[in-house]
């Protein structure tokens, strides 16, 4: 009988392979328990920064730390054999220039275990691109609106209407030119989208852009109903975890109120009889 044969895990040349091919499945990871959820279903794991908000209380996702990227991505890492784990570099921590960049991209990748890195920004992010794809950083771009830049936006809101179209565009071509091996596009509005993924040669990812993209990618605590802060037109709830969690604890809680639990059944007896 043969032994089973190794999972081979999933590597950035593997995604920009799959441009045009069956839809790229993306969700988000934090830990190593809903790592390996995610891991038996989709291609990428993103450890993104909306951990600050998901996980942390944050009311953004500008004061995540480098340190925090790096102690939730060696856990998404620890739970993923096939999917591949991609990480956000954080607010702060590559803007400044390609060799500050570099540094803390080098230092994710070292530390983690992840093969690529995801940076936001498009043209005025081209060069740093260009530096860390150059020395050995495979890069996930991310174009439209791009959530480290939400004071400068003025919120969350759609990117890419009317005169906005051709930025979009543009920066979603630098990005490529740069050597980005795939790109997200989040809240673009569809038409852009798709014109956009036609244009490309390397797949782009949707997160409130519609179906015509090379692949999709939510927040997983927002598919799972378990992030209640706020709910994005372009979420959908697959489940609603979060009132089943509440429903157990509040169970719980009566339960122990009233001495209902532990039963007999979950303690242990003085002696054991021979």
């Amino acid at each position: 009988m043969s032994a089973t044969a190794p999972v081979r895990p999933v590597l950035p040349p593997d995604i920009a392979a799959r441009k045009g091919g069956v839809p790229l499945v993306v969700l988000t990871a934090y830990t190593t328990p809903m790592a390996r959820l995610v891991d038996a279903h989709c291609d990428i794991a993103l450890v993104g920064d909306s951990v600050g908000m998901v996980l942390h209380g944050m009311p953004s996702t500008l004061g995540v730390t480098l340190e925090m990227m790096i102690l939730h991505g060696r856990a998404v890492v620890r739970g993923c054999q096939k999917a591949m784990p991609v990480i956000d570099m954080p607010f702060g921590s590559y803007e400044e220039s390609p060799q500050q960049a570099y540094r803390n991209a080098a230092r994710l990748i070292a530390e983690t275990g992840a093969p690529a890195v995801k940076l936001e920004g498009g043209q005025h992010m081209a060069e740093t691109i260009a530096f860390l794809t150059a020395r050995g950083v495979p890069v996930m771009a991310h174009v439209g609106l791009t959530p480290q830049a939400v004071n400068t936006l003025g919120g969350y809101k759609v990117v890419g209407r009317d005169d906005e179209a051709e930025k979009v565009m543009a920066d979603a071509r630098a990005c490529e030119s740069a050597g980005a091996f795939s790109i997200v596009l989040e809240k673009v509005p569809v038409g852009l989208a798709g014109r956009i993924t036609a244009a490309l040669r390397i797949p782009t990812i949707g997160i409130g852009a519609g179906a015509d993209c090379d692949g999709q990618v939510l927040v997983i605590d927002d598919m799972l109903g378990m992030f209640t802060a706020f709910r994005p037109k372009f979420v959908k709830r697959y489940a609603d975890l979060g009132a089943a969690a509440d429903q157990a604890i509040a169970a719980y809680a009566e339960e122990v109120r009233t001495r209902a639990f532990p039963g007999p059944e979950h303690g242990f007896a003085d002696q054991v009889k021979s």
